[in-house]
C-alpha cells in the first residue's frame, strides 16, 4: 500500500470518527430537549456542554432548530467556550444567538476574539447594530476592526490580522520574550517579524529560535530573509495559491513602503479555501445562494432565478427548433429520442469539463499537456458516441422487432439514424465540454463556471440540433 493510499484511509477514518461524534452529540442534545421540565432540561444541557468541546457542540447544534441552539450557547460554561462556539458555528446559528443576547454581551465576545475573527463575525449583524456594538468596544480595538473592514471581502486585507509581534532588528531575545509575555491577547504565530530602521520588514524569526538561542542575542543574528509577502489588495485566491504551494505558516502583508500591516495565518487560509469551495460549488450548481435555512424564501428565489434564465431560453430555443421541424415526415420518430440525447450528451460534456477543470485548478498543466488532454477527451467522446449509439440502436431495434414499441419498418435506416445521431450529439457535447474551460479561463472567468448552467444549456440546444440535422440527412439519403 502506498503512502498516499494510507493517508487517504487515515483521512477517511478520521472523517468517520468526527461524523460519529456529531451523530452522538446531536442525539444527546435532541434527547435533552425532550426533558419533562425546564429545570431538568437546563441541567441536562449544562451537563452536555461541560463534557464536550465547544467546537464539537458548534457543529452538532446545526441539526437543532435555531431557538434550541441559543439554549446550548447560553449554557456553555465560560466566555472562552462561548467565543470558540461562535467562531466555529455557522451564520444561521450566530444570527439566532445575536438576536437573543445584548450588545454588551456581543462586545465581550468580540474583545476576546482575534481581530480577523471579530471582523468576520460582525458581518452577520445589521449595519445599525454593528455601529452600536463598535461604539462599546475600546477605541484601540475598534479602530483596528474598522481598518480591516475597509478592505474588500475577497482580499488579503480582509484575511489578515493587524495584531502581530514585530521588533527592531537590534532587539534582544530576552526583551522579545518579555514583550510577548506581557501581551497574551495577541496570538503568537510560528514567526515573529523583524523591521529595519525605517520600519520596513527585513526578516522573520521562527518562534523556536527564541527558545534555543541565548537570550542576549539580537534578532538580526537569528533572523531569516522574507521569501514571500503580499499586499493588502491581493485576491484571496492568490493568497491561497501561494500558501498552498510554499506551505507558508504566516504570510506577511505589506504596504507600498514594505512596512508590515498584517499577517495571514494558515488557519485564515483554510477558512478562505472553504469559502472559495462553497462559492465554486454554488456556481457549478447554478446559484449564488449561500446555504442558510433562516433566509427568507423570496431572497433565496432571487439568488437562484438569474441562473435559470439561461436554462429558460435554452428550453424555449429547443421548443422552437422542434416546432420548426414538426410536420416533416422524417421528424416523426425524432422527438422520442430528444430526452435521451440531451441527457446522455449533457453528462458526457460535464464529465469532460469537470476532469479538465480539476486538472487546471492545480496550475500544473503545460501547453503540451493541454493539447494531449484535449486530444484524449475528444477520443473518449468519439468512443462514447460510437458505443452508446450502437447500444441504443440495438435496444430500439430489438423492441421494434419484438413489437414492444414499433418505431419504423426500415431497420437499416433506423439503426443508422440512431447511431449517427447519438454519435454526433455526443461529439458536439465533448467539443463544448472540452474547449469551454479554456475559453472561460482566457477571459479571466473561473473555469468551474463552465460546468454550470450556461454550458449545460448550450449543450442541450446544440446536441438536440445536431441529432435533428443528422436524422434529416440519414432520412433523406437512406430512408426515402
Amino acid at each position: 500500500m502506498t503512502e498516499a493510499e494510507e493517508a487517504q484511509i487515515e483521512e477517511e477514518s478520521e472523517f468517520s470518527r468526527m461524523s460519529q461524534l456529531d451523530d452522538e452529540l446531536a442525539y444527546k442534545l435532541e434527547e435533552a430537549f425532550e426533558s419533562p421540565t425546564p429545570k431538568i432540561l437546563l441541567h441536562n444541557i449544562s451537563k452536555i456542554t461541560s463534557e464536550y468541546d465547544a467546537v464539537d457542540l458548534a457543529y452538532a447544534v446545526t441539526r437543532l432548530p435555531p431557538q434550541e441552539r441559543v439554549v446550548v450557547y447560553e449554557n456553555l460554561p465560560d466566555t472562552e467556550s462561548k467565543v470558540i462556539f461562535i467562531v466555529s458555528t455557522g451564520t444561521t446559528t450566530r444570527t439566532a444567538i445575536f438576536r437573543r443576547i445584548s450588545d454588551r454581551d456581543i462586545k465581550k465576545l468580540v474583545e476576546e476574539m482575534p481581530l480577523d475573527e471579530a471582523v468576520w463575525i460582525l458581518e452577520d449583524m445589521s449595519d445599525r447594530r454593528l455601529r452600536r456594538v463598535l461604539d462599546l468596544i475600546e477605541p484601540r480595538k475598534r479602530s483596528r476592526i474598522i481598518e480591516l473592514q475597509k478592505h474588500d471581502r475577497n482580499s488579503a486585507g480582509r484575511l489578515m490580522t493587524n495584531e502581530f509581534f514585530q521588533f527592531h532588528m537590534n532587539t534582544k531575545i530576552r526583551d522579545v520574550a518579555l514583550q510577548i509575555r506581557d501581551n497574551p491577547g495577541i496570538a503568537l504565530t510560528k514567526y515573529i517579524f523583524v523591521i529595519g530602521d525605517k520600519g520596513e520588514l527585513i526578516g522573520v524569526v521562527p518562534s523556536r529560535a527564541l527558545i534555543i538561542n541565548p537570550d542576549y542575542l539580537p534578532l538580526r543574528q537569528v533572523m531569516r530573509p522574507v521569501l514571500y509577502a503580499v499586499d493588502a489588495d491581493e485576491s484571496r485566491e492568490e493568497v491561497v495559491d501561494m500558501v498552498e504551494r510554499y506551505k507558508i505558516d504566516a504570510l506577511p502583508v505589506l504596504d507600498d513602503e514594505k512596512r508590515l500591516v498584517g499577517v495571514i495565518t494558515y488557519e485564515d487560509v483554510v477558512e478562505a479555501m472553504e469559502d472559495i469551495a462553497d462559492t465554486t460549488i454554488a456556481s457549478i450548481g447554478g446559484t449564488a445562494e449561500e446555504i442558510g435555512e433562516g433566509d427568507p424564501i423570496l431572497r433565496r428565489f432571487f439568488l437562484r432565478a438569474p441562473w435559470l434564465i439561461v436554462t429558460l431560453f435554452a428550453g424555449l430555443t429547443n421548443a422552437a427548433i422542434i416546432a420548426h421541424f414538426t410536420g416533416n415526415p422524417w421528424f416523426a420518430i425524432v422527438p422520442m429520442f430528444i430526452p435521451l440525447v440531451t441527457g446522455l450528451s449533457g453528462n458526457v460534456g460535464i464529465q469532460c469539463s469537470t476532469v479538465l477543470v480539476r486538472w487546471m485548478s492545480s496550475g500544473e498543466m503545460s501547453s503540451g499537456e493541454r493539447k494531449l488532454a484535449i486530444v484524449n477527451e475528444l477520443l473518449i467522446g468519439l468512443l462514447v458516441g460510437v458505443v452508446f449509439g450502437v447500444a441504443c440502436a440495438a435496444i430500439v431495434l430489438a423492441m421494434n422487432a419484438s413489437g414492444i414499441q414499433h418505431v419504423s419498418d426500415n431497420f437499416g435506416g433506423l439503426f443508422l439514424m440512431i447511431v449517427c445521431g447519438i454519435f454526433g450529439a455526443c461529439f458536439m457535447s465533448t467539443m463544448l465540454g472540452t474547449f469551454s474551460p479554456f475559453f472561460f479561463e482566457r477571459f479571466g472567468i473561473d473555469p468551474a463556471v463552465a460546468s454550470g448552467p450556461i454550458v449545460t444549456a448550450f449543450n442541450d440546444v446544440m446536441s438536440a440540433l445536431m441529432f435533428i440535422l443528422v436524422a434529416q440527412v440519414v432520412y433523406t439519403l437512406v430512408m426515402t
